[in-house]
């Protein structure tokens, strides 16, 4: 007995369904463009001729003490610049000082932003007071933590002599592991209030019925927490890293103000800061801010590629 296979069976075999946007997303994406041009364009007018000056200085030996010494060299100030140990041991300095006080602020910011959340007695004046300390300017803040880790006058060493790191004598700016733990501190005592307030955000997208539905199926508060309120708040905390990583990899008012990036404590932007403004070096400084740009645009890339956040689903459309 033969079987006959129908001409049309494979009319029945499912294609994978092209993802199609939908109207609101389509309205919403033209809305927005039309909301971040005019400052798209403004930026633009203020950066665009800057960065094109560094671009062109990068290409160029050129010192300003000696200017008639110009001439032309390509790439060799890159070239000078990535086969220097300082620059790199500058790059591993930065990459430390963001990983760990984005780590730590992550985790205190998150903190932060469930208390402002849940708390019902002076909600507004809490939420004021943990925003203070975003509201110091750096340079300020810097000095102030450099005093207080002063060791002739500040005060942590007697505060906090109990614990078993900390003496009388110890001498904050004296060598590299506490010159940046100090830097640290200061660096995230002013910016965890900035990680708290987009987490913030975030939380209070965390729809409360499906917190209470999963609390009336038994889940404990680790559960709700794992299961639902981080999966949920994955756009938020991916602008709060994003934003943070940036900044914190740019870091420089509170290096020289505390260190003057002694102990080997500075950063590519101290670095760069050194080439331009102390040495003169307009071609070498010019190429490190370049550098410093790309780097920043690789770090801001693999910060949205490890998060892969669906924003249309964030929006609620998936």
């Amino acid at each position: 007995m033969s079987t006959t296979v129908a001409p049309d069976a494979d009319k029945d075999v499912r294609r994978p369904e092209k993802h199609v946007t939908s109207d609101r997303t389509t309205a919403e994406n033209r809305l927005g463009l039309k909301l971040v041009a005019p400052a798209v364009v403004l930026m633009l007018l203020v950066t665009a001729w800057p960065m094109i000056q560094a671009l062109y200085l990068s290409l160029f030996r050129y010192r300003l003490t000696a200017p008639d010494d110009r001439a032309f060299v390509g790439i060799d100030n890159y070239l000078t610049i990535l086969s220097d140990d300082q620059f790199w041991k500058s790059t591993g300095t930065t990459l430390l000082i963001m990983v760990v006080t984005v780590a730590v602020e992550l985790v205190i910011g998150f903190a932060f932003a469930m208390v402002m959340h849940r708390i019902v007695f002076a909600r507004g004046l809490m939420r004021t007071s943990i925003l203070i300390p975003y509201g110091i300017i750096t340079v300020v803040s810097a000095f102030a933590w450099q005093f207080a880790f002063s060791l002739n006058n500040g005060f942590v060493n007697s505060w906090f002599n109990w614990l078993p790191f900390i003496a009388d004598d110890t001498n904050w700016f004296g060598d590299y592991p506490h010159a940046m733990f100090a830097i640290m501190v200061s660096e995230i005592w002013k910016t965890t209030p900035f990680m708290a307030l987009l987490l913030l955000a975030g939380l209070a997208q965390v729809s409360e019925d499906m917190l209470e539905a999963a609390k009336v199926d038994g889940a404990t508060w680790t559960q709700r927490l794992v299961k639902v309120i981080l999966p949920n708040m994955r756009a938020a905390i991916m602008v709060a890293v994003l934003f943070r990583a940036l900044d914190a990899y740019r870091i420089f008012d509170n290096i020289f103000v505390m260190t003057k990036g002694a102990e080997g404590t500075q950063s590519i932007s101290f670095l760069t800061y050194r080439q331009v403004i102390e040495q003169m070096q307009l071609g070498l400084g010019s190429a490190m801010s370049v550098l410093l740009f790309l780097s920043v645009l690789v770090l801001a890339w693999l910060i949205v590629k490890l998060f892969r956040v669906d924003l249309a689903q964030a929006r609620g459309e998936g």
